[in-house]
């Protein structure tokens, strides 16, 4: 049986954690469940409880994808991945991993930007290269674009298939609403094309601006611990 919605989340976190926050790694299972549990960087959000984490992390340490560090009472005991053990990769990949894990399918743009804190990509061929590896390993794939997509989406597949998030295209969710009545449906110079596609530039550029304020507000959160 391939590893679960929780399993995913519980192991990038782990790796996310080391990597990020080293003085903060092995995490006890509170900690744990907090990193699980965070409104930023994460996709979907969850509400996990202790009773899942802990079974993820027993479900976990049979595939030998993780594993206890320390303990000397209940609530000092600290896990550990051995996601690269067991996996055979290195740094770079382990890095696109956990953020695709933690995130969901994303574009090599956004998979740069969002690994800078777990490892920095020197370019872009560089990135798509580390990709292209994964894939021959069938650890990562490309996912069909969606209509209007400008850059190619990338999943992760280590889990099960029902697990990956992949949105269908805009063909097949339905009809376009209707044209307002008077709206040019040609190309002409301020017509509705003109417009929209405007609007669309407009908010692609709003939507990264949000990335990148979330991204800064995370690696301040992760700075001061909090």
């Amino acid at each position: 049986m391939e590893p679960d919605a929780a399993e995913i989340r519980v192991v990038g976190c782990l790796v996310e954690k080391q990597r990020a926050t080293p003085d903060q790694y092995p995490l006890t299972l509170n900690a744990l469940r907090l990193a699980c549990n965070q409104s930023t960087n994460r996709d979907p959000v969850v509400h996990y409880d202790e009773p899942t984490v802990r079974a993820a992390l027993d479900r976990l340490g049979r595939r030998g994808w993780t594993t206890l560090a320390s303990w000397s009472t209940a609530r000092s005991v600290k896990y550990k991945h051995l996601l690269d053990q067991a996996l055979g990769v290195e740094s770079a990949p382990l890095s696109l991993l956990a953020v695709l894990m933690l995130r969901g399918p994303q574009t090599a743009g956004e998979l740069r930007q969002r690994a800078e804190r777990l490892h920095r990509f020197e370019s872009n061929d560089e990135l798509e290269r580390t990709l292209n590896e994964l894939a021959d390993r069938e650890l990562v794939a490309p996912l069909p674009r969606r209509a209007g997509e400008r850059g190619q989406r990338w999943a992760h597949l280590l889990a099960d298939e029902a697990e990956v998030d992949v949105t269908p295209p805009a063909s097949t969710l339905g009809p376009a609403p209707p044209t307002e009545p008077g709206a040019s449906s040609g190309g002409e110079p301020g017509g509705g094309a003109t417009s929209g596609a405007g609007l669309d530039d407009r908010v692609a550029r709003l939507e990264h601006q949000v990335v990148q304020l979330r991204e800064q507000l995370a690696a301040l959160r992760d700075e001061l611990g909090v």
